[in-house]
């Protein structure tokens, strides 16, 4: 409906895809404070649990999945006051500006801002300033690690607690790894969807989605440079059982990669981060689903952070597709699921 809509000109499909995605405010719920502020100028909604507690809290910053293109505070109200409620944190889910019309790094440096604001102002919310965590989910879970990343080296800051990466897009490099294969068509996230919305966020522009979903758009050398750590080679070999598409070489295409060369920044693709960076990252959860394109990505960075000494608490849900966490309890549909991988997240927060 969304492309019938564009053709005739009536609105955009991210215009229409963000309508149908958009979230209704819930009931007040019994168990928490929930209130809208800025941090940094950036719009938050803080959740506390009312409950009287010991000791200062642990804080969670909470960024939103949707391609970088859609969701809003809304959409993940349900989410949130389930990881607060469950978990009994502070939970501050973050508004960063959407793409297209705010490309990158406006989205990174919004969840940035917001964060070092609350890490600065933790003890104002009840919360222990060294029991702060970023957590995110797909998009999101690019932003958590891009944060994690950025903040790992601060000497003016706490250092993180924790880094919880849900079904996270970690790069931009390899649409043809093979969960990219095996899941091209599953919802909720379709191979060509997930290019689509790199663009969207990286240019405003997915006008060369084809040539990246090809490879296009990465020289040679710089393939290679990568290859250590962007390689079906890292990836278990029970993952590939379902089958995989070898890649064959493509011409590279200079003006393509003119175009898309940042890319290759960690703050965008953080699974390029270098391994002096990697090695200093807070203990990590990482959530992948096998039916998902993004899957390997979470595999590849898990790889990473084991390899530079880094903790790992790994929840792999065998039949889980992108974008179940949030489907935990859809308008009368549940998925077991969903419900497990929440709660395996909520689960690890509580041990932090």
């Amino acid at each position: 409906q969304g492309r019938i809509l564009e053709k005739t000109g009536l609105c955009s499909q991210i215009t229409f895809g963000r309508y149908v995605r958009q979230g209704r405010r819930l009931r007040v719920d019994p168990k928490l404070f929930i209130q809208d502020l800025q941090f940094n100028k950036v719009p938050v909604r803080v959740y506390q649990p009312k409950a009287t507690s010991h000791g200062r809290r642990r804080g969670i910053l909470f960024f939103h999945g949707g391609g970088w293109v859609f969701g809003s505070l809304d959409t993940y109200e349900k989410v949130c006051r389930y990881l607060s409620r469950e978990s009994e944190s502070v939970v501050v889910s973050v508004q960063y500006r959407l793409a297209p019309e705010h490309k990158y790094p406006a989205a990174y440096e919004d969840c940035l801002n917001a964060t070092v604001h609350f890490m600065r102002n933790a003890e104002h919310y009840g919360v222990d300033p060294a029991r702060i965590s970023v957590c995110g989910d797909s998009a999101g879970g690019n932003l958590a690690a891009a944060v994690s990343q950025t903040l790992a080296g601060r000497p003016d800051l706490p250092r993180l607690r924790a880094q919880v990466l849900i079904y996270p897009g970690l790069q931009a490099l390899d649409f043809n790894l093979p969960s990219y294969h095996q899941n091209r068509g599953v919802p909720l996230l379709f191979r060509e969807r997930a290019a689509f919305f790199a663009l969207q966020y990286l240019n405003g522009d997915a006008s060369h989605m084809q040539e990246v979903l090809k490879g296009s758009h990465i020289p040679p050398d710089m393939r290679q440079k990568y290859r250590k750590w962007v390689s079906p080679d890292n990836i278990p070999e029970r993952f590939k059982a379902r089958g995989v598409k070898p890649l064959n070489p493509t011409d590279f295409m200079a003006e393509v990669y003119e175009t898309v060369k940042r890319f290759c920044e960690p703050n965008l693709c953080p699974l390029l981060a270098e391994d002096a960076v990697v090695h200093q990252l807070p203990e990590s959860f990482i959530l992948t689903c096998e039916y998902d394109v993004l899957r390997d990505d979470g595999l590849l960075y898990k790889k990473r952070l084991e390899d530079n000494g880094v903790r790992v608490t790994w929840c792999h849900l065998e039949d889980g597709f992108h974008g179940i966490i949030s489907l935990y309890d859809y308008g009368g549909l549940s998925f077991p699921s969903g419900k497990r991988g929440l709660d395996s997240v909520v689960s690890f927060l509580k041990g932090l």
